[in-house]
C-alpha cells in the first residue's frame, strides 16, 4: 500500500508509505498500481525509497466500525418506513443501508 499526493503548485506526484490521516490530494494505492504509476505528461514523480507496510488498524477505525454496525442494526422508526409500509434507504454520512430484498 502507498499514497500517492499531487503537488498541483510544483506539478509533482509523489508516492510514498500509506498516510495515517486523509490530507486533500491524496489517494491510496495498492502495490501494483503504486509500481506502475506515471506522472502527467510535464510533470515529475518522486518515488520513496523502502517498503511501505499498511500502518496497523487504529482504536478509531474500530470505533467507526462499531458504530456503523450499530447504525444497521438500529430497529426501524416511523421515519425509515415508507407510506406503503416499506423500508426506505438510509443514509447516515458516507454509509448507506439498503432494504433487504426477500
Amino acid at each position: 500500500m502507498a499514497t500517492l499526493t499531487y503537488v498541483y503548485a510544483e506539478s509533482t506526484a509523489v508516492i510514498g508509505p500509506l498516510a495515517v490521516s486523509h490530507e486533500p490530494h491524496t489517494y491510496d494505492l495498492c502495490e501494483g498500481h503504486a509500481e506502475r504509476l506515471t506522472a502527467p505528461k510535464g510533470w515529475d514523480l518522486v518515488r520513496a525509497e523502502g517498503d511501505w507496510a499498511a500502518p496497523p488498524p487504529t482504536s478509531d477505525d474500530l470505533a467507526a466500525l462499531a458504530d456503523a454496525v450499530r447504525e444497521a442494526a438500529r430497529p426501524a422508526t416511523a421515519e425509515s418506513v415508507a407510506k406503503d409500509g416499506s423500508p426506505q434507504v438510509g443514509r447516515r454520512g458516507h454509509l448507506r443501508a439498503l432494504p433487504n430484498p426477500r
